[in-house]
């Protein structure tokens, strides 16, 4: 069979696996069964060929991931939260209901709105009050966002760093590095086994991480559009105008960069997305991977007409 394109998230206990038309989701529950759910896609992009438009695309496959990947978190919390205990004095732990389409779009919405507020709105506020500490900001729009662009990786990096403390987050960053692993043996043409695996790395050109990263760096080059005399107001509002054109760009780069990543200059430009990865990769273990080569497996499956084995309904 031809490759496909497949990309993937962690989740709580497991891993999303996406593929062009279809979604699987794979998760290891308290008891060690790995439980399954699969999704055939309904794409916009099928409906509206516009969509498929360079940088048009990029803006829709970020939000479209979005959406993926909190109904993959939701569904993965209810696997890995089911009850346990057996004995009449064991500690049981009640199931929590999955969210409903309106839940979903509430949490996704506030998700959003804290990003926009931590990384993009928070860093201009305080740029704007060095203005006068920092004469350089005035120099020109340019390095105004410069100055802006450097406060909001500072962030974003204290961010990383502190989440990557929590231990529920390092079994997250555990099955990140599975992805990746069962990712690049699908590329190598490699059966999905853990020992054909386990030899890759933890740090792939296409991970979100690295996405976010020239996110933050291209938005100082399209924020710097805003003149630099303009109400903060103005360049609030700008923030918000922009992120689609930003996201679409750092989509192309990703694409591009991903085909000709063995070309030295473009081997330099994506060398920092992949040293930010060691942040949010950890080596994972034999069954962490067996969990991400399942949903990979079966994702695979799905977009080849095959029938998947031990798959709960959507």
């Amino acid at each position: 069979m031809e490759k496909i394109n497949v990309g993937g998230q962690a989740v709580i206990e497991g891993v999303m696996m996406r593929a062009p038309r279809n979604m699987t989701v794979a998760v290891r529950t308290p008891s060690g069964e790995i439980v399954l759910r699969k999704d055939a896609l309904n794409l916009l992009a099928d409906r509206w060929k516009f969509l498929k438009w360079p940088i048009i695309r990029g803006a829709v496959t970020l939000f479209s991931a979005l959406a993926l990947g909190m109904k993959a978190l939701n569904f993965s919390a209810n696997c890995a939260l089911e009850e346990q205990g057996t004995g009449p004095d064991a500690k049981k732990q009640e199931k929590p209901k999955p969210l409903t389409n309106l839940a979903l779009g509430t949490t996704m919405a506030l998700s959003i709105g804290l990003g926009l507020l931590l990384f993009f709105y928070l860093p201009l506020y305080l740029t704007q009050l060095m203005k006068d500490m920092l004469p350089v900001t005035q120099a020109s729009s340019l390095a105004f966002n410069l100055v802006d662009g450097v406060i909001r990786i500072a962030i974003f990096l204290l961010y990383i760093v502190a989440i990557s403390r929590m231990k529920d987050i390092r079994r997250v960053f555990e099955y990140h590095g599975a992805e990746h692993k069962a990712i690049y043996a699908y590329e190598a043409g490699d059966e999905l086994t853990v020992g054909n695996a386990k030899k890759y790395s933890t740090l792939h050109p296409r991970c979100g991480t690295s996405f976010l990263l020239i996110v933050m760096v291209l938005s100082i080059l399209v924020f710097s559009f805003v003149p630099k005399g303009s109400p903060f107001y103005v360049k609030a509002l700008s923030r918000l105008v922009f992120i689609p054109l930003v996201a679409g760009l750092s989509y192309e780069f990703i694409k591009f960069s991903s085909k000709a990543r063995n070309n030295p200059a473009v081997s330099a430009l994506i060398a920092p997305g992949l040293w930010l990865q060691k942040l949010t990769t950890r080596e994972p273990s034999d069954d962490q991977l067996e969990v991400a080569l399942r949903a990979l497996g079966e994702a695979v499956a799905m977009e080849d007409g095959k029938e998947a084995a031990n798959c709960l309904a959507s």
